[in-house]
């Protein structure tokens, strides 16, 4: 779900869904107003089969994003998520179709990276399954607050090309 593996990059994607902007990830979106539907339906605040309008409304119409910051504010306030110092992007060596992602080897890059104990650490897909990419395009990138680790998550990444596999299209 989202394009962020690592604490601020997700935060970063659930923020742009709250926020309701364009570049959100969409899958993301769907599954949180799947799971809130099927809540506010378990807990009788939406009519079996309508919760995931409700909650869709309640999103779409800021709602969702008044409670989160309310929530914030309770618990000591609100900032906006880190952005590293150090960023990468791997890009695609062919033009084709992204046929695989291997999600264990870009949750070790993005520990490699430094994540989850350096906040801004992790990794920033760009790409989805059965997406065209050209050759030169950017996959993902990795995302660090430290040189060293930025180049033994980079190492790692050259070493395991196949991450994510783009086939001829």
């Amino acid at each position: 779900m989202g394009n962020g593996i690592g604490p601020a990059l997700e935060a970063r994607d659930v923020l742009a869904v709250l926020r309701g902007q364009a570049a959100a990830p969409a899958d993301l979106r769907a599954r949180a107003c799947l799971l809130a539907g099927e809540l506010l339906e378990l807990g009788g605040a939406a009519a079996q089969g309508q919760g995931r309008a409700m909650a869709e409304a309640i999103l779409s119409d800021g709602r969702a994003l008044v409670r989160f910051m309310a929530i914030c504010e309770a618990q000591g306030g609100f900032r906006e998520p880190p952005a590293a110092p150090l960023r990468h992007a791997l890009t695609s060596s062919s033009a084709g179709i992204v046929s695989s992602i291997d999600n264990r080897q870009l949750a070790r890059i993005a520990k490699l990276a430094g994540a989850p104990s350096a906040r801004s650490a992790g990794v920033d897909l760009h790409v989805k399954l059965g997406q065209a990419v050209d050759k030169g395009e950017p996959l993902l990138s990795v995302h660090s607050e430290a040189r060293g680790e930025l180049d033994y998550a980079l190492a790692f990444a050259a070493a395991n090309s196949q991450v994510i596999a783009v086939r001829a299209g």
